[in-house]
């Protein structure tokens, strides 16, 4: 489905500032004010090699970043030994920051049947871990993200980062898969306005 000339003029504004018009603030009408019943949000991009994560603490004029980082494994490691790491990781960074609910990239359809399954192991040691320790997890499409944090379903990874840079006021732009994971995050603090998305999928 094609876009428009005026859409994705709009879209480049909002990627690049050459609008005039400031950015919607997170912290206005699409994102849960401090009556939530969750605060402190998870987001989690699972990959074997590079399983993205990120941390938000809903706050005004717009949210704090608690943590951000890419938990990344070399290639000549075996899968369970990457899997260990992804477990051990999350399991740190939620002990420290004490995030209530978590958003994790939904699932979608792999043209490499190994690849999906590889993408499901590192799904499943994220998810164990976070279960584990008592957190509400919900899954988002990925082009439900870019759609909520873009405008566009359909953007780009770099589009995706320097809008999360912005949106939570990043004084560098975060690597690849954190800020998947950062966007994740933001996308599960909206609930209505500009860039809202359909309900998360409980899991």
């Amino acid at each position: 489905m094609g876009i428009s000339i005026q859409q994705f003029k709009q879209m480049k504004e909002r990627v690049d500032g050459s609008s005039s018009r400031a950015p919607s603030p997170v912290m206005g009408s699409g994102v849960r004010g401090p009556a939530s019943k969750h605060q402190t949000i998870l987001g989690v991009d699972p990959s074997l090699r590079g399983t993205g994560f990120g941390i938000i603490r809903l706050a005004k004029p717009y949210p704090q970043t608690l943590v951000h980082g890419t938990i990344s494994c070399p290639a000549t490691w075996e899968h369970s030994r990457c899997l260990v790491k992804i477990a051990q990781t999350l399991r740190d960074v939620i002990k420290q920051h004490q995030p209530t609910v978590c958003a994790i990239e939904g699932l979608f359809f792999a043209q490499n049947l190994q690849t999906a399954l590889i993408m499901g192991e590192a799904r499943g040691a994220a998810m164990a871990t976070i279960g584990e320790a008592g957190l509400e997890i919900f899954e988002i499409a990925p082009r439900k993200v870019k759609q909520a944090i873009v405008g566009y379903g359909a953007a780009q990874k770099m589009a995706v980062a320097k809008m999360v840079q912005r949106m939570l006021h990043l004084s560098e732009l975060p690597e690849p898969d954190a800020a998947d994971a950062l966007a994740l995050a933001l996308a599960q603090a909206q609930d209505g306005g500009r860039y809202a998305i359909n309900a998360p999928k409980r899991i």
